[in-house]
C-alpha cells in the first residue's frame, strides 16, 4: 500500500524558512510524478510545487523563486524548501502523489490520487 508521512511544518516568521518532507512508502508510483498543495481556510486546494515523471519542475508564480521543491529518489522523499515565508503562505501543506505517469509535472490538484496527511505551516509576527 501507498503511504506518504510528512514532517517539517510549524510556526515561523516573515521571512523564516522550513523544509517539509514527504517519506514515501511503497515502490509502485516512486517514477510517477509527485507535488506539494496547500490549502487555506476558505480557500480551495491549489498546487505550489511539483516534479514530473521526467524529473522536470512546474511552480506556481506566488511561489518563484522563495521555494524550491527536490526528490530523493533513493530514499522515496520529497522535499518543499521554502524560504522568505511570507504571511499569505500560512495553510495546511499537502503532498501527493499521481497514479498515472505523466511526463510533465501537474500543479493541479485533480491529477492525484494519493494524499498525506497534511502539515500545518503558519508564518505570523
Amino acid at each position: 500500500a501507498q503511504e506518504r508521512m510528512q514532517s517539517g511544518g510549524g510556526r515561523v516568521q516573515p521571512g523564516g524558512s522550513l523544509r517539509l518532507s514527504c517519506a514515501t512508502s511503497g515502490c509502485e508510483f516512486a517514477a510517477h510524478g509527485m507535488g506539494w498543495f496547500r490549502q487555506a481556510p476558505g480557500k480551495e486546494r491549489e498546487g505550489v510545487a511539483a516534479i514530473g515523471s521526467s524529473g522536470n519542475i512546474a511552480d506556481a508564480d506566488s511561489v518563484k523563486p522563495r521555494f524550491t521543491i527536490s526528490k530523493d529518489s533513493a530514499k522515496n522523499i520529497l522535499y518543499l524548501q521554502m524560504q522568505k515565508l511570507q504571511l499569505e503562505d500560512t495553510a495546511m501543506y499537502y503532498c501527493a502523489t499521481e497514479s498515472t505517469l505523466r511526463y510533465w509535472a501537474q500543479l493541479q490538484p485533480d491529477k492525484y490520487d494519493y494524499w498525506g496527511q497534511g502539515t500545518q505551516v503558519t508564518v505570523s509576527s
